[in-house]
């Protein structure tokens, strides 16, 4: 779940022109990124927070299959049609729709929630460092509460390391996150194998009671949870809803030869969010049957801690396996987000940005509860970027039929569309209402978000917008 790689800077990016004939690539090319860019340090995450929130074996097997298909027929019959037809940059696309300076502020917005995310990731890379200095991940009560002295300093200490390497250029971790890859999807696998070896599993029946003992277990220490058949569902089709939906996969398929290369996030989705997950999962399951009190923090309550699961399966592999995952997944975003701030500041050097965004990504990571939200987080995500995409979709699919300008921006020279914003904003405001104020789960309000964008967009492009095309 980290984020397409780039290219190197020097490499011409066609990022204000359509991508040319010359420069298209095959499936192949979009097969090896998508593997690398699923299977990362949230998988390690994210698989024990199924079993923590209550999930059923049985229901996690068939939901992420279903949901996974629901994710790639996104990616293949939303967003590469449309790359593939204007081959754009999200970004130049928003920037003809709605204007340099509305694109700015979702810059900064989109720059914010890279943190966010690479700051679970140094949570993750931190709780793997800590196992050989008894440094454990813990997690506190609030949103906001800090972890041991140790822990804390621990993330900092990774998180300017992190911030430096990012700041230095983008290529070198970018190739090294795809040389990663595939020892990581073995590594998992191997989790899976050795969890169900300690748990002594040799039949369908004998996991499945396992699984159940465990998720019993953890509604014991922690309360009751429900993530059920249709959650999990939602959860595995949009936890991705900022890349499809939001269409920020445009500027990886604009590159896209032929149509083929649409089924590529396939094999993340089956590698990364089915077979990483259900192994990561695997890991807090072995580890109940066999050893539950190891998973207890100081309160009494089961935590996931993905280093040390890791390192109960696998040893100091594990802990490798966790540290790298979480830095090639950190490393990128920390380096997208600074980009995302620097474009408030275009005479600002790049590094300056990549800092800051280290700095609010290490601020993030020191509070071990937002990681522990990962499963909310996502959802937020794509309700916040999603909208987005909406309005790209009826400017690509409807605007000519509506009567609406089609790059409305670029036609009228405008730096600031109103509509656009309106769009945006109004669904979002209740949505975030819903999430914090009424504790709904995040995933389910991707799609009334998208359509209540697409929907405002084309009513308010035909009050506020300027009838000429560009």
């Amino acid at each position: 779940m980290s984020n397409a790689i780039e290219a190197e800077p020097t490499v011409n990016e066609y990022e204000r022109e359509p991508v040319p004939e010359k420069a298209h690539k095959g499936a192949k090319s979009f097969w090896g990124m998508f593997t690398g860019e699923h299977a990362a340090g949230t998988e390690f995450m994210i698989g024990p927070l199924f079993l923590a929130a209550g999930a059923s074996l049985k229901d996690l097997l068939l939901g992420l299959f279903i949901g996974n298909i629901l994710a790639v027929l996104t990616w293949r019959y939303v967003v590469l049609p449309i790359a593939m037809n204007r081959r754009l940059t999200l970004y130049y696309q928003l920037e003809k729709i709605a204007g340099g300076s509305m694109v700015k502020i979702y810059n900064v917005v989109n720059g914010v929630l890279f943190c966010f995310l690479a700051g679970a990731m140094i949570t993750v890379s931190a709780s793997a460092i800590g196992i050989p200095f008894n440094i454990r991940f813990a997690v506190p009560d609030t949103l906001f509460g800090l972890s041991s002295v140790g822990f804390t300093s621990l993330v900092f200490i990774i998180g300017a390391v992190i911030a430096v390497v990012a700041a230095k250029g983008y290529s070198a971790v970018a190739r090294s996150a795809n040389l990663a890859a595939p020892w990581m999807i073995l590594v998992f696998a191997i989790c899976g194998v050795a969890s169900l070896a300690q748990m002594n599993v040799h039949s369908w029946d004998a996991l499945h009671t396992i699984w159940n003992d465990g998720v019993s277990f953890v509604q014991e220490k922690n309360g009751e949870q429900d993530f059920g058949f249709w959650k999990i569902v939602i959860f595995a089709w949009l936890c991705n809803a900022a890349m499809h939906l939001g269409m920020a996969d445009l500027s990886i398929f604009r590159y896209a030869k032929t149509k083929d290369c649409g089924w590529a996030p396939s094999i993340g989705m089956f590698l990364g969010h089915y077979m990483a997950w259900i192994c990561a999962a695997l890991l807090l399951a072995a580890l109940i049957a066999t050893n539950p009190a190891a998973t207890l923090d100081a309160n009494g309550k089961v935590q996931a801690d993905p280093g040390f699961l890791a390192y109960n399966a696998i040893g100091w592999t594990g802990i490798i396996c966790v540290v790298i995952a979480g830095w090639t997944t950190a490393n990128p975003t920390i380096y997208r987000a600074g980009l995302a701030f620097q474009s408030l500041f275009p005479n600002a050097n790049r590094t300056v940005g990549v800092l800051l965004a280290g700095l609010v990504a290490t601020v993030a990571g020191a509070f071990p509860q937002l990681s522990a939200q990962l499963l909310n987080f996502v959802g937020t995500y794509g309700m916040i970027l999603g909208p987005m995409g909406a309005v790209i979709f009826v400017n690509h699919y409807f605007s000519k039929k509506m009567g609406i300008a089609v790059d409305p921006a670029a036609g009228s020279g405008t730096r600031f569309n109103m509509a656009v914003l309106l769009a945006w904003i109004l669904p979002m405001i209740p949505g975030l209402y819903l999430i914090f104020g009424k504790g709904v789960f995040a995933a389910y309000l991707v799609i009334p978000a998208w359509l209540a964008a697409g929907i405002l967009y084309i009513i308010l492009g035909k009050v506020l917008t300027p009838q000429t095309s560009h």
